[in-house]
């Protein structure tokens, strides 16, 4: 088989769920969107069950696609819908809408779909201001909207002073939302909000980076979460050496070659530095090898984002989106 292959331990995702939810001491929502950091969403999803209260995605496409794959417990779709079709979506597969703007209020209404308020304690990405939220909750009432939930995120979870700050904020905010629908389930934590204290995990917490194995900057080594994918590459050509050149690059070393069907087309950063020249499909490697077996080519997203200055949730979506995968646990 010529395409990269990422083996995924659900066991281990099972076990970084647990730890997660024991640290909370709340149910857990599960963060799968973009099929689930590219571990595969419904895979992880069906793994977690009777472990996650219930799953968060981007999309409606993505809450959707778990309803197709046989998930039925609740899905919070975190994009705010956009249009109609958006929100008949929404109610057709029986998702939890975010509503952040009196316009998808007003879907909501339309649509009739079950929908969480989003409250902006800071991060400017969705919500409706923290002063507003009792004044929007009393708009969904008059409009026949069913608010079942409210929620905000941490954008600095390892800085205290803007932690609290966001906390307070989405406090008072919850204060007022419940003054009108009272059962509401109130939650502000992901990872690092879990890690940084219980009185942030509030109703439940929406967990994502820490369920595939990696804590947020500022949380390092606090729990001990295991990474749950491996990346292999086939090695699909060997050769001895002619003339000086390794892929686009003059060859420092080597007498023979050998090529892993892995390039920067699969989502690996061109400057790579592990070993090898990239190519767009390809990376030309000194030393032997056989064709047709297979290579481990990463397995620390960590040390890689570190290489190339960015994330491991940038690594993780890059690398394992479009790889074949292959479960155990």
């Amino acid at each position: 088989m010529q395409q990269v292959m990422a083996k995924i331990s659900l066991g281990r995702i099972r076990k970084n769920a647990r730890l997660l939810r024991a640290r909370a001491g709340v149910p857990l929502l599960a963060v799968v969107k973009d099929d689930a950091y590219g571990h595969g969403a419904a895979a992880v999803a069906h793994a977690l069950h009777g472990i996650a209260a219930g799953f968060c995605v981007a999309t409606v496409r993505e809450g959707a696609s778990l309803r197709i794959a046989g998930i039925r417990e609740d899905i919070l779709v975190l994009a705010p819908p956009l249009d109609k079709e958006d929100a008949l979506r929404l109610r057709a597969y029986e998702l939890t809408g975010t509503v952040s703007s009196p316009r998808s209020l007003r879907l909501a209404a339309e649509a009739g779909f079950l929908c969480h308020l989003a409250v902006n304690t800071g991060m400017n990405r969705y919500g409706v201001p923290p002063a507003q939220a009792g004044r929007q909750a009393r708009r969904a009432r008059a409009l026949g909207v069913s608010l079942t939930g409210m929620y905000s995120h941490l954008w600095a979870p390892a800085e205290e002073a803007v932690r609290r700050q966001q906390l307070a904020l989405f406090r008072r905010a919850a204060e007022e939302m419940r003054a009108v629908f009272p059962r509401a389930l109130c939650h502000l934590a992901a990872t690092g909000g879990i890690l940084a204290g219980r009185e942030y995990c509030l109703d439940a917490v929406r967990p994502g980076i820490g369920l595939y194995g990696y804590l947020p900057a500022g949380f390092e080594g606090m729990l001990p979460v295991q990474p749950a994918a491996r990346i292999y590459a086939p090695v699909s050509h060997v050769c001895a050496r002619v003339g000086e050149g390794a892929g686009y690059q003059r060859a420092e070393k080597g007498s023979r070659f050998y090529t892993l069907r892995l390039g920067y087309g699969d989502g690996f950063f061109r400057a790579d530095g592990r070993g090898g020249v990239l190519c767009m499909d390809a990376r030309v490697c000194a030393g032997g090898a056989r064709i047709g077996e297979r290579r481990l080519v990463l397995n620390d997203f960590t040390r890689y984002a570190r290489e190339h200055g960015t994330t491991e949730y940038e690594v993780l979506l890059r690398t394992l989106q479009g790889t074949e995968k292959e479960y155990d646990g």
